[in-house]
């Protein structure tokens, strides 16, 4: 049963996220189809004549001015895919390959690229029979698009490159014959429009951007537990510090906040401690998670346009074949960058929060580090908060923009980049790593939980507790910790991975 009809409607974040990892079916629309046949009309006009227009008749890059026989026009398009496949590196993960197969689709079906309707049915045929072409990660400078991650894709429409496997490269030739999969031909212009855009940035920016709002929220949750734990007052997350500033995503984590603590036996049994302030890490958790949540609200906005227009480069406008700059990356490296920052100071804030949880100076009544057996003769959980330094160090490294660089590419023809893949390459990694310091968070805060017991939180944050309690080991001594984590680490990912459903909405 077909879910989406590529060049149709616009894209969004959660359609992009359902196609690459729940599979759902594509088909290319009739009224796309219409519109491709228009276009594809001026180019083969355009290839016919003696007029020199870039892309149809002319090198690509440097060679722009150098001006194609008529007889080698076919031989120019599966030249480009051979030649500009250069990419080096692990593999993208299939989601990623599946959202830029998704995402090149629908920017080729807008109609201004003049390929034909054929060339996007076979991208649609690519993932209804889950086809995921190989594609090292890196070597995309991010302006002429992702030149080498999306010819690794094109490759394939040829018969030519290399297709996943569990997890190894195969011959392309050898997989798509067994899948009934017949390579195509391509025609002018149709080589450079499959190669020319901003797909593998908009793929990795697209799925962060899901993970990271649906993080957001977990990590609030989770932030909401380790508070009520560590005896915070609920004061800082009053209504009326949603009204006296005008942040939208500080309004919604606060809300957040203060519906976790109702009717929470830990929040009434310090009612009237002698203490007047808690620390930044619990004070504003609305604040700083509400920031991130803002900026999350920009990379969305900034990636669902894009993966919404015409990235191709000459765009076909009317009669018109115009020359332009639409394939350059800079607002997603922009958007990955900010995105990275912020998810980076979640992750530092995060880190504290755990520190609070283990150590004995700053918390009250909770057994040091957690360690329920003989202290000193157990560390208990101590040596967690070793490894989220690390990963908040690592995350600070990767926070520098890649942005701020270029280097020029093509003989000085393309002489400013934006380096926008490399933005959304670290931007995963600082995802992967903020996740498991959440899992670490979640882990500690839940064992605190049962150091509080028989006093009970809240009825959500007990919630939260009842699915992870039975991943915790029991033991009261020291115990090797790594099994409980990476159940906690995967629940995390599963909850993070989901398709978003807009969440926030229900804080507005």
């Amino acid at each position: 049963m077909v879910a989406l009809f590529i060049g149709e409607n616009d894209l969004d974040v959660r359609s992009i996220v359902k196609v690459a990892r729940s599979n759902e079916r594509v088909t290319l629309s009739p009224s796309a189809i219409d519109r491709m046949k228009v276009s594809r009309t001026v180019v083969e006009r355009l290839a016919s004549s003696e007029k020199p227009v870039y892309g149809v008749n002319t090198g690509f890059g440097a060679f722009a001015t150098t001006k194609i026989p008529k007889d080698r026009l076919l031989s120019l398009q599966r030249n480009i895919l051979l030649s500009h496949a250069c990419g080096v590196g692990e593999p993208l993960p299939p989601d990623v390959v599946r959202a830029m197969i998704l995402t090149r689709a629908h920017t080729l079906a807008l109609g201004h690229s003049g390929v034909r309707p054929v060339v996007v049915e076979k991208l649609c045929e690519m993932l209804n029979k889950s086809i995921v072409p190989y594609i090292p990660s890196r070597g995309s400078v991010g302006a002429s698009g992702d030149l080498a991650p999306l010819a690794h894709v094109a490759l394939v429409l040829i018969g030519e490159g290399e297709v996943l496997i569990d997890g190894e490269p195969r011959p392309a030739r050898d997989v798509i014959r067994s899948l009934d999969f017949e390579p195509i031909q391509l025609f002018e212009k149709e080589g450079l429009s499959l190669v020319n855009g901003t797909q593998a940035m908009s793929a990795c920016l697209a799925l962060a951007v899901n993970d990271a709002l649906n993080l957001v929220r977990l990590s609030t949750e989770v932030a909401a537990l380790s508070a009520d734990v560590l005896f915070a007052s609920t004061d800082p997350y009053d209504e009326a510090v949603a009204r006296t500033r005008k942040h939208r995503g500080q309004a919604i984590i606060l809300r957040m906040m203060r519906e976790r603590f109702e009717s929470s036996q830990l929040r009434a049994s310090h009612l009237n401690c002698p203490r007047v302030q808690d620390a930044y890490s619990l004070r504003c958790i609305p604040q700083v998670h509400g920031a991130v949540l803002d900026v999350l609200f920009f990379a969305k906005k900034v990636v669902e346009d894009e993966v919404n227009s015409v990235t191709d480069n000459p765009i076909i406008y009317g009669e018109r074949v115009i020359s332009q700059g639409n394939f350059h990356g800079e607002p997603l490296a922009f958007a990955a960058d900010f995105l990275c920052i912020a998810l980076t100071d979640l992750g530092n804030m995060i880190e504290r929060r755990i520190d609070r949880l283990l150590n004995p100076k700053l918390n009250e009544g909770l057994p040091p580090f957690l360690a329920f057996g003989e202290a000193g003769v157990n560390s208990g959980l101590m040596i967690w908060q070793y490894t989220a330094a690390a990963l908040c160090n690592e995350n600070k490294v990767l926070a520098h923009p890649a942005s701020t660089d270029t280097i020029p590419t093509s003989g000085f023809q393309e002489d400013h980049v934006s380096m926008g893949m490399n933005a959304c390459l670290k931007l995963l990694k600082v995802l992967d790593n903020v996740e498991t310091l959440l899992a670490i968070e979640l882990m500690c805060g839940a064992r605190a939980l049962q150091a509080r017991r028989p006093m009970k939180s809240s009825q959500l944050n007990e919630e939260l507790f009842s699915r992870v309690e039975d991943l915790l080991e029991s033991a009261s001594d020291d115990t090797y910790w790594q099994s409980s984590f990476r159940k906690i680490r995967h629940f995390v990912d599963q909850t993070i991975k989901t398709t978003h459903m807009e969440w926030w909405r229900a804080y507005e």
